[in-house]
């Protein structure tokens, strides 16, 4: 393997401790670049990165790695979402490989949704690893310059390894076990299930700081403009940990313009979480409605602006 590189932008924004806001959007079902464009363009130079989904609700789309790789050649600093579903290891393995290739660094690793849940429910899932083993595969190929079977990679992988949470208001006794693996595994930051209850978050979060893992690791919470009452009932009833309160389901039952009402929802709910000690910052999502995420993260821009650091660098391995 090469000399180490440099960390890339999204990294490095994580480092210095300011307030990331991270996007998401889901390729299209196209083979026209320019129909991915024509959704990611508007976050260009508002979001910190954006993530692009890997068959997202277990249907197919325009591939994350082909998308990965547009936005980056457009000036857009991407994500790389990679499930564990649909391929086995050795594909998987191909995948990083192609990534480091294409000057991709910034991965967020995840199981993937049932196949049960989408439009092709007889499709057959792979799950040849787990997230966790999936994360192990990337730290090897990129500190150790080798692949699981011990086979010697060359080039350069800089990868900057994400993975996800799913917050919870935590009962008496509880242990973040599952991310507290995932760190151990190589996981440098964290983008959460939808957690729009601020009294969650704090307490979550104060946990975390409880056992360590907000020196270990940089933590995004999910948020969403939410479009209207009946989208927001729809997340909290389809979307496993997702967390709405009924408060913000009634305002946009009684508000004129719901939408605006969902947008501003999302805005205050920023400004509050870059006040809360060891979030890193926010990762908006908008199922069907991603129009309006370069509005929220603009005006939030404006709302928070250079919070004082509250987290210290986020940790990389030494090679």
């Amino acid at each position: 393997m090469t000399a180490k590189k440099e960390p890339g932008p999204f990294e490095r924004v994580l480092r210095s401790g300011r307030f990331v806001m991270t996007a998401e959007v889901t390729p299209p079902v196209s083979c026209d670049r320019a129909e991915l464009l024509a959704k990611a363009l508007p976050l260009k130079g508002l979001a910190d990165a954006v993530n692009v989904t890997d068959g997202a609700g277990a249907r197919a789309h325009l591939g994350a790695l082909a998308s990965a790789a547009i936005l980056r050649d457009n000036g857009i600093e991407p994500v790389l979402q990679l499930t564990c579903r649909d391929r086995n290891r050795i594909a998987l393995q191909s995948d990083l490989l192609s990534a480091a290739a294409l000057g991709i660094s910034n991965l967020l690793v995840l199981r993937g949704d049932d196949p049960s849940a989408g439009d092709q429910p007889d499709a057959k899932a792979v799950f040849d690893l787990d997230s966790r083993g999936l994360i192990e595969t990337a730290v090897a190929i990129r500190d150790r310059g080798e692949l699981p079977s011990g086979r010697k990679v060359t080039g350069h992988a800089s990868y900057f390894i994400g993975a996800a949470d799913l917050p919870i208001d935590p009962p008496a006794g509880w242990k973040p076990k599952g991310l507290a693996d995932k760190i151990a595994s190589g996981a440098q930051f964290a983008q959460t299930q939808f957690c729009m209850d601020i009294d969650v978050v704090r307490r979550y979060m104060a946990r975390l700081t409880e056992e360590g893992l907000t020196r270990k690791i940089a933590i995004l919470i999910g948020v969403v403009p939410l479009r209207s009452a009946k989208s927001a009932r729809w997340i909290k009833q389809h979307l496993f940990g997702a967390i709405i309160p009924d408060a913000f389901v009634e305002r946009l039952d009684y508000a004129g313009d719901p939408a605006a009402e969902g947008r501003q929802i999302c805005v205050d709910f920023i400004a509050q979480l870059a006040e809360v000690p060891g979030v890193a910052g926010a990762h908006i999502m908008a199922p069907n409605n991603e129009a309006a995420i370069p509005e929220v993260i603009a005006q939030a821009r404006r709302i928070v602006k250079d919070r004082a650091p509250l987290l210290p660098p986020a940790r990389r391995s030494a090679r």
